[in-house]
């Protein structure tokens, strides 16, 4: 780890969580890490990656379709992990016609596990480590509550996810591609803690940054950054422009306080890479490289 990363990382001290732990990750392994990284972290809404991950490996296998009915009337499995379904937060009250708006939906997601559990025929719970923590290694990881926001593990296993929109193995390049491109562009809609955006870009699972100001990324991000955060002061973010993911876990709830170190942070943890021999566009050019393959193998 080099001096610079050490100095931008140990910045989560100083943010009041009484335990906080952070990791900037390429599809190698780790670069960097500070914090305990062997707690066990409530991962809130960073779960829905999870989930979406899990709902994408059965559309993978042919158990569910992306565009098959779910979710409230003419809403379908990419309205539910796009939060355009009309559902609203929590509940089962719809909002607006599916496909209309962006609606931010705990709801959406918990409609996925159940969609999964009975396709599946066993308990949400146990497809989603079969399907993604297992096989992802993240044997520290367990789901204690609703599939929207109840993952709780270590800063590892995060990590470990994360690297896996860096180089996917359990899905293709193209589903992958799929999954971190904007759904039902140009919806608007309020992004919980941060503000109203007109669009308010996601795609299947992960919120796309586009040009979103404020935002809880840094401003040196790619606007092809996607991610999540959650309640319990917890985010991971994927740049596939840099080519890294940085994975954050506190249990200090998200106030106004992580929009105020967050983005800073990013930026400081970026620069510190400025220097490194790889350049970000020849990383780009590479990522793109093995899409283009799976795509002519048909993969």
């Amino acid at each position: 780890m080099t001096t610079e990363l050490e100095a931008a990382l140990v910045a989560i001290d100083g943010w009041g969580a009484p335990h906080a732990a952070v990791a900037l990750a390429n599809a190698d392994g780790v670069i960097g890490q500070h914090g305990d990284a062997e707690r066990v972290f409530r991962w809130a809404s960073v779960t829905k990656l999870a989930t979406a991950l899990a709902i994408l490996t059965s559309v993978e296998d042919g158990s569910v379709d992306l565009d098959e009915p779910a979710g409230p009337p003419g809403s379908t499995v990419r309205h539910l992990l796009a939060h355009a379904s009309g559902l609203t937060f929590d509940g089962d009250r719809v909002l607006a016609k599916p496909g209309t708006r962006r609606i931010y939906s705990n709801a959406g997601f918990d409609a996925l596990g159940a969609l999964l559990e009975a396709r599946d025929g066993r308990p949400f719970a146990v497809a989603l480590s079969d399907r993604v923590l297992a096989p992802l290694g993240m044997a520290g990881t367990e789901l204690r509550e609703r599939p929207s926001q109840g993952l709780h593990g270590p800063l590892a296993d995060a990590v470990a996810f994360a690297r896996e929109f860096l180089r996917p193995t359990l899905i293709s390049h193209r589903l992958a591609a799929e999954a971190t491109t904007v759904a039902f562009p140009g919806l608007k809609g309020l992004l919980p803690g941060v503000g109203s955006f007109d669009p308010l870009d996601w795609s299947l699972g992960f919120e796309i940054r586009d040009g979103k100001a404020p935002h809880w990324t840094g401003t040196r991000n790619s606007p092809a950054t996607f991610g999540h955060f959650g309640g319990s002061g917890t985010f991971l973010w994927v740049d596939p422009t840099l080519q890294v993911a940085l994975v954050c876990l506190t249990d200090r709830e998200f106030d106004d306080w992580a929009l105020d170190a967050w983005p800073p942070f990013s930026d400081a943890v970026i620069d510190s890479q400025r220097d490194d021999d790889a350049d970000p566009s020849s990383r780009a050019a590479a990522a793109d490289e093995d899409v283009r393959h799976d795509t002519e193998a048909g993969v």
